[in-house]
């Protein structure tokens, strides 16, 4: 079949890489314009345009997909189908009825539960088992289209936004390649989602990192690890900024106010929070390099020190 395909970063990437594994033919790769990047700002291709461009594949880069020229530009491909993958730009319906077999989402979550931005890290923070890809016919809606197919993986007490993102990326490029499989033998049905499971994965924001420590550890854990490697998570101790990198949860629970150090040693930080405790094993002081406890103790620093209060 003559596809089109549609993204911007890794996760996307990984997509595209399968699907150029396949007998199919990628005829046109749709991203958004390049960003600045480094320290001199200077315009850099994102993972698809690149993943494209080595393979000399056409890159197209409008910003918007509203306007009467690029609907013309995007039907001269002639698609069967186009793939979408974290585009980041909305798909009109008159988009979405210009490939013969419309357009198919690459959607990193089991449909209906995480519909939006970041589902992968709401996954996690949730305290969700398992996760996945759902293969989405696109309608107007926000991720409200028919599944077409499904893709399973659990998540683990260690599985961070990163590794988990990761391991969907992979996923969703297996899924897509499957998902076309069936479309060419007649055989991909679509199931109607039940818009009352659904929840909203917002976009993730920097101000979210901010711990709340009248929560419970494992919620703050969730927290810290669905939000690595971004946006991160973080405290203050005074005017000190702390980014937390990892944690682990203590099922002991201190009467100690919220936010408070309890113990300080080699294995880790232990705080106080709203019930148990949490231990911070790998942590981040303004202007240094991440350290695990053992290193802030052997650098001499007195901080997080029993008694001291984090906020």
């Amino acid at each position: 079949m003559r596809l089109v395909f549609a993204g911007t970063p890794d996760f996307a990437a990984s997509a595209l890489k399968a699907l150029l594994a396949t007998r199919h033919q990628v005829v046109g790769v749709y991203s958004q314009p390049d960003r600045p990047a480094g320290r001199g700002r200077k315009l850099t291709p994102g993972p698809v345009k690149q993943v494209a461009l080595d393979a000399n594949i056409p890159v197209f880069q409008p910003p918007s997909l509203k306007t009467h020229e690029a609907q013309e530009e995007l039907r001269a491909l002639d698609a069967d189908v186009m793939i979408v993958a974290a585009y980041g730009l909305i798909l009109p319906q008159a988009v979405l009825d210009i490939p013969r077999h419309g357009c198919l989402n690459i959607h990193a979550s089991l449909l209906p539960r995480w519909r939006g931005a970041a589902p992968i890290q709401r996954a996690i923070a949730a305290g969700d088992h398992e996760t996945g890809i759902t293969i989405m016919q696109m309608d107007a809606g926000l991720d409200t289209g028919d599944m077409l197919l499904k893709a399973i993986t659990p998540i683990t007490e260690d599985d961070t936004g990163g590794s988990l993102h990761d391991r969907l990326a992979d996923l969703g490029g297996d899924a897509i390649v499957k998902a076309l499989e069936h479309l060419e033998k007649g055989e991909l049905r679509g199931e109607a989602q039940n818009d009352a499971r659904a929840c909203y994965a917002s976009k993730l924001s920097k101000e979210e990192g901010h711990i709340d420590w009248t929560l419970d550890a494992p919620s703050i854990s969730r927290l810290i690890r669905a939000f690595n490697p971004w946006p991160g998570t973080y405290t203050d101790l005074d005017d000190l900024r702390i980014r937390i990198h990892q944690a682990e949860v203590l099922e002991d629970t201190s009467d100690r106010h919220p936010g408070t150090v309890i113990r300080r040693s080699r294995e880790g930080i232990d705080i106080a929070c709203g019930l148990e405790s949490l231990r911070i094993t790998r942590l981040q002081l303004s202007g240094s390099r991440p350290q695990s406890a053992n290193d802030l103790i052997n650098g001499g620093k007195e901080i997080l020190m029993p008694g001291q209060e984090l906020h």
